[in-house]
């Protein structure tokens, strides 16, 4: 069974400070006309010593934004530029968010509280800096499963009702409003050095690597890579090895996040920001998440080319601090990577014990053929044949195979028992929405939560995240 986030005491440490001045901007918070408290994460507010604030306290903190103590004295909106379905765009940054706090978690990670609708930012452009109550609630859902499921992911930490009426283009308008705070393993961005490239600030784009390596501490390069002591190819062996493992999670999740841009990538490789996210219905490779993406360049099969090609960005971006070579070196390890982490991914929710990589190759392609040919989709899938079982009467018997050298995990959980698997297909979202959007009625939303937190225990410890030292 997994075990719950380990409870530590608060501290503070505000590490951001010695660079604030050229990567972010000091930001003011809006003054929203209510706080509600709509969700509190219990199981880690623990474990960044805040468990023990009221209430009132906690939406003191994360409505009203007052310092938390020994902390940033003030919100910094972090400025960074990106590829935005691969079109650069210079004139983006926090334009609803900001940097409010940083703390150290048990195992001594760093760990950011960053805001989603806490107001106007100089990078908010033409929007207004809000968030719908609608996209913080789906922010819940979508972190809660992507955690129970072993993705790394920023934590929603709280929601707050915040009493003002929004006007949505794609969605019914007015509708009502929040602000979100995450708990994330840092904000720093792909974008954030193809800022300082697109600037030609070689100090400070030297100044953020060393700044990314003191704080997201990483096993080193391999012996034979090509100047593997040298700060930026360092970096970007921790991020390639990071970001092979997220397209890896995500594709054994069945995600798909949407919005892969390189300012949605977290050089700590941890997935965040969540806006048009879907879980599949079925295996299919072509399936999008948002709407405006017309060509599905960020569909659910192409997501290991989408986080590729943004890796290649960050390439490019320290390449003013090194030759090409090295970093192209760490690049090219990619596939590998990233076939590695399937199949330790993969045969973890299957419930199957990894039997090497031409095995867990074997299972995996005889995996995908069962769910395309006979329909199943991906959680019903997993669930069916946890731990091997139910294999025999699959489709064309390939899978009883491909499953026979793997032993399988302890799978005793009462979950496994369960009539069906839980989801999180957009109609359950929909109408876990509808029941607070009509009836203000917020049990659909935190019994969905309980039983998420429930699959995540029967799940087991997830294989950690690669590219990382903790503790």
């Amino acid at each position: 069974m997994r075990p719950e986030p380990q409870a530590a005491s608060y501290h503070p440490d505000p590490a951001i400070l010695p660079l604030a001045g050229w990567l972010a901007d000091p930001a003011q918070p809006a003054v929203f006309p209510e706080h509600i408290l709509r969700f509190r994460n219990r199981r880690w507010d623990q474990a960044i010593g805040l468990a023990d604030l009221s209430d009132a306290a906690w939406t003191d903190h994360f409505a009203g934004f007052s310092p938390l103590p020994d902390n940033l004295p003030q919100p910094l909106a972090l400025r960074y530029h990106g590829h935005q379905f691969r079109v650069y765009n210079p004139d983006i940054g926090d334009g609803r968010g900001f940097l409010y706090a940083q703390m150290r978690d048990g195992h001594g990670r760093l760990l950011d509280c960053g805001t989603k609708g806490s107001g106007l930012t100089p990078y908010s452009r033409t929007a207004d800096g809000r968030l719908t109550l609608k996209g913080a609630v789906r922010e819940i859902l979508a972190t809660e499963m992507l955690e129970a499921l072993g993705a790394y992911t920023s934590k929603t930490l709280s929601v707050v009702e915040t009493g003002e009426e929004l006007v949505r283009g794609d969605e019914p308008s007015p509708t009502r409003s929040a602000v979100l705070v995450r708990l994330s393993h840092s904000h720093i961005r792909i974008g954030s050095f193809q800022r300082l490239a697109a600037l030609d600030q070689a100090d400070n784009l030297a100044q953020l690597v060393d700044y990314c390596l003191a704080q997201f501490p990483a096993p080193p390069p391999p012996e034979n890579a090509p100047e593997r002591d040298n700060p930026a190819v360092v970096l970007m062996h921790q991020a390639v090895e990071r970001l092979a493992d997220l397209a890896a999670s995500y594709m054994v999740a069945g995600f798909v996040h949407g919005v892969l841009n390189t300012d949605n990538m977290n050089i700590t490789g941890e997935s965040f920001d969540y806006g048009p996210w879907r879980w599949l219905p079925q295996w299919q490779p072509g399936f999008t998440a948002a709407y405006f993406d017309h060509s599905g360049l960020y569909s659910f099969g192409r997501q290991p080319e989408a986080l590729h090609w943004n890796l290649a960005q960050l390439a490019i971006s320290l390449r003013q601090l090194v030759d090409a070579p090295p970093l192209v070196a760490a690049f090219e390890r990619f596939p590998a990577l990233y076939h590695e982490a399937m199949g330790r991914r993969f045969t973890w929710r299957l419930g199957l014990a990894s039997a090497g990589a031409e095995a867990d190759r074997a299972l995996i392609e005889a995996s995908e053929n069962l769910m395309r040919e006979s329909g199943i989709g991906p959680d019903q899938f997993f669930f069916t044949h946890r731990g091997g079982r139910a294999a025999e009467g699959a489709v064309g018997g390939a899978l009883a195979q491909a499953m026979a050298g793997h032993q399988p995990l302890d799978s005793t959980h009462e979950y496994w028992a369960d009539d069906q698997p839980q989801s999180m297909l957009i109609e359950e979202v929909e109408a876990i929405w509808a029941a607070i959007a009509e009836h203000d009625d917020w049990a659909p939303l935190h019994a969905k939560v309980a039983v998420i937190r429930r699959m995540g225990a029967a799940m087991g410890d997830a294989p950690p995240p690669a590219g990382h030292l903790f503790g």
